[in-house]
């Protein structure tokens, strides 16, 4: 290309573009002609490489996923363990959206689905969830993480690097090609509607035509994205932004009341009755902090729900729950004191205890520790359970040493 030609596409693309390759002409006149190529060569490259990544970066997220999703035949959309409606939706919503590429999409899960909330939402929207014991279980080399953004809960998981990461909870974990995390959304399927609506996606039953490009979102899908939202936001009192109330607004139109009325509320065991009346009975309360030990449990998901129960009562602003579990103590802990931000406080109660992680939001939070070595094998000197109590209320009050 002459030098002229390389002046007339910098003005072609202009302004700074345009600057930028005159001054690299202007320096190669009288530059050794293989160098002369060599920086024409790099500044195009630099110009239209550049152009290409705006143009990228610039797409709506929900655009730039189903790209990503288009470039493999399948892929395994791994949910955390012991999925929630917020997890089950959100991998539908990727599972749909792959199906307009015509990628095939495999939805998995590690532990089990215990919670009655949780496997009525499985079984009113005859969900198709496979369990995966190791890494060798996936379906497909290609894996999108929902609702978490670090593979867990089955052996080789540290291995697993996935291609796709959408969430929105605190972390590092990112996806090779896409990586979407909104610690300030109180639930991941908020991002998934917007992705939908990234794609100019309509409701099964509007009546106006399709936008041009877009798709139809069935009843399912909006029914179960409407409860994942109000699942993780305690039905849009807790951690809301306003991104969830425009999703539910969105996906209002498209839902069957019947079925949300059908997972809303679902039969309840007897001994989850039994652990939240336990709850209640038995807490122990200084201040306006409350917490309850109640006992070896054989469904842990009735820890969460004794601790949504407890933050009922008149004057509590803070709970944590815990119970054991197969040698595993389970913290779930609820919190609606600006003072108090749950995730945190849990994180630094289990901080020196070998085999322990905890977090989550300021709203709500959990926990998992062996209980051996809370009593002490490994390094630290051991807790009993009326210590581990002393320390939930030492840093709900803000005493962090």
């Amino acid at each position: 290309m002459s030098y002229q030609g390389v002046r007339s596409v910098g003005n072609a693309l202009g302004g700074d573009r345009a600057l930028v390759i005159d001054d690299a002409v202007d320096l190669a006149v009288s530059t050794d002609p293989l160098v002369l190529s060599l920086v024409v060569l790099a500044v195009l490259g630099a110009v239209f490489g550049g152009w290409w990544l705006v143009r990228w970066v610039r797409r709506p997220p929900g655009t730039r996923l189903k790209r990503v999703l288009a470039s493999y035949d399948d892929v395994a959309v791994l949910m955390h363990p012991n999925p929630d409606p917020d997890a089950m939706a959100c991998a539908m919503g990727v599972a749909e959206i792959a199906d307009t590429v015509e990628t095939s999409a495999t939805l998995q899960y590690s532990g089990e689905i215990r919670h009655q909330e949780n496997r009525a939402f499985r079984t009113v929207l005859d969900l198709d969830l496979e369990t995966v014991e190791s890494s060798s279980d996936l379906a497909a080399d290609a894996v999108v993480l929902v609702d978490h953004n670090t593979p867990r809960g089955f052996t080789g998981a540290q291995t697993v690097e996935p291609v796709v990461v959408v969430d929105h909870h605190p972390g590092n974990g990112a996806g090779t090609a896409f990586t979407d995390v909104r610690p300030d959304y109180g639930a991941a399927s908020t991002i998934i509607v917007e992705y939908l609506e990234d794609m100019d996606a309509t409701m099964a039953d509007d009546d106006d035509d399709e936008s041009e490009g877009g798709f139809e979102i069935s009843s399912d899908l909006a029914t179960g994205l409407l409860y994942g939202i109000q699942s993780d936001t305690n039905n849009l009192t807790k951690g809301c932004s306003k991104a969830e109330f425009d999703a539910c607004a969105f996906l209002f139109p498209g839902i069957d009341e019947d079925d949300l009325d059908r997972i809303a509320n679902p039969q309840v065991s007897d001994d989850v009755l039994q652990i939240k009346a336990k709850a209640i009975t038995e807490k122990r309360v200084e201040g306006s902090f409350a917490t309850c030990d109640v006992g070896t449990i054989s469904n842990v998901d009735a820890i969460p729900q004794a601790a949504d129960e407890l933050m009922h009562l008149e004057g509590v602003t803070a709970v944590v729950v815990y119970g054991e579990n197969d040698g595993t103590l389970h913290l779930s802990g609820r919190s609606r004191d600006d003072r108090v931000h749950m995730g945190e406080t849990l994180r630094h109660v289990v901080s020196d205890i070998p085999m322990a992680n905890a977090g989550g939001h300021a709203r709500m939070g959990g926990g998992q520790l062996s209980v051996e070595h809370m009593r002490g094998i490994g390094p630290s000197d051991g807790l009993t359970c009326v210590e581990l109590e002393d320390r939930l209320f030492a840093a709900m009050a803000g005493d962090r040493s």
